[in-house]
């Protein structure tokens, strides 16, 4: 699974590696960095304009509400979804068939087992420095009318998660969907029957270009945040 996220790299360097253009709400001055992204929490995510206008990264809440969603509280539980089940989950198989988006983070965090019930995390990021670009899925969600005044409308995502492969599999049987710059394109354009034929290809590329490093436990908590959160952490650490 992939449920802890950071996100440090300003919006604007972001946008001109994907050459897109930055929506007002995720501008530089509102932007602000985080080593510990928890489900729920707002996040960056490219999408293609309508009306070919290009690319646009803008503000997505992590966890997918569905339009039938009763409430918020439906997006804690659907943060991720499974490539295996995506087309056919009645929570994404709207979304998968034609609303396809890119999550840029700047890495994730996964735990391994140690005995019975110590986990041990660790930073997950790409080897070559840049953003990780994860496949995910959006929606528009609007909550019930309050005195017929309509409520705003939300956007909201999930990421795509993949068994692991061998960059990661040494620490956790699951992974995120990883999508080089060259399929960029082909997975944002994506619709119908389509759309699996896109997933399949990405699940074939991508291995290699991931690394991972033992931290703290301090991340555990999202209560803690701080670039000291990625930093290296002994193997055998001083207790």
């Amino acid at each position: 699974m992939c449920g802890r996220l950071v996100l440090f790299t300003p919006p604007a360097s972001v946008a001109r590696l994907l050459e897109a253009t930055v929506g007002l709400t995720l501008r530089d001055e509102a932007f602000q960095a985080s080593w510990n992204v928890p489900p729920t929490a707002m996040i960056p995510g490219l999408l293609e304009a309508p009306n070919g206008a290009g690319r646009i990264l803008s503000r997505f809440r992590w966890g997918l509400l569905p339009s039938w969603a009763k409430d918020l509280s439906f997006g804690a539980k659907t943060f991720n979804a499974r490539v295996e089940t995506v087309a056919e989950k009645p929570s994404f198989r709207s979304a998968f068939t034609r609303q396809h988006l890119i999550i840029p983070v700047d890495g994730y965090y996964e735990w391994t087992t140690l005995g019975e019930e110590l986990k041990q995390p660790y930073f997950i990021t790409r080897s070559d420095g840049q953003p990780i670009l994860l496949a995910g899925l959006w929606e528009q969600w609007r909550a019930p009318s309050v005195d017929k005044v309509p409520s705003p409308l939300i956007r909201s995502c999930t990421i795509l998660t993949r068994p692991a492969n061998i960059d990661v599999g040494h620490l956790h049987d699951r992974m995120p969907v990883v999508v080089e710059q060259g399929d960029v394109d082909s997975w944002l354009t994506s619709l119908g029957s389509d759309s699996a034929l896109k997933l399949n290809h990405l699940l074939d590329a991508s291995t290699g270009v991931l690394t991972s490093r033992r931290v703290g436990r301090a991340v555990g908590s999202v209560r803690h945040d701080g670039a000291q959160l990625i930093e290296q952490e002994p193997s055998s650490p001083t207790r």
